[in-house]
C-alpha cells in the first residue's frame, strides 16, 4: 500500500463530514424558513382578526317543533321562531302530569 492508498478514506470521511455539514445547514436553513414564514402568517391571520367585528356564536340545532321539548311560537311562515326559556319548575310540573318520576 502506497500513502495515497491511506489517504483516500481519511479524505472520504472528511468529504462525507463537510457534506454532512452543508446539509445540516441547509436543513436548518429549511426549517428556520418556515418557522418565520409560519410566524408571519400567524401575525397576520390575528391582525385580520382584530380588525374584523366580534361574530356571534353559531345557532346549535333546535328541537322539531311539535315534539314537547321546547316553548317556541310559530311564525306566520310556519317556522318556529327562537324558542323561548321555560322555569323549570313549569318543565318539573310537565314531567310529573306525563308520570315521569324526578
Amino acid at each position: 500500500m502506497t500513502n495515497d492508498e491511506n489517504s483516500r478514506p481519511a479524505a472520504r470521511s472528511g468529504a462525507a463530514a463537510q457534506e454532512t455539514d452543508s446539509g445540516r445547514a441547509e436543513r436548518e436553513a429549511a426549517a428556520k424558513a418556515t418557522l418565520d414564514n409560519m410566524a408571519r402568517l400567524r401575525a397576520l391571520r390575528l391582525a385580520r382578526e382584530a380588525a374584523e367585528p366580534q361574530r356571534a356564536p353559531t345557532k346549535t340545532k333546535r328541537a322539531k317543533a311539535g315534539t314537547g321539548k321546547t316553548a317556541g311560537t310559530r311564525t306566520a311562515a310556519g317556522k318556529s321562531a327562537e324558542p323561548t326559556p321555560r322555569a323549570l319548575s313549569d318543565w318539573l310540573a310537565e314531567q310529573q302530569k306525563g308520570g315521569h318520576r324526578t
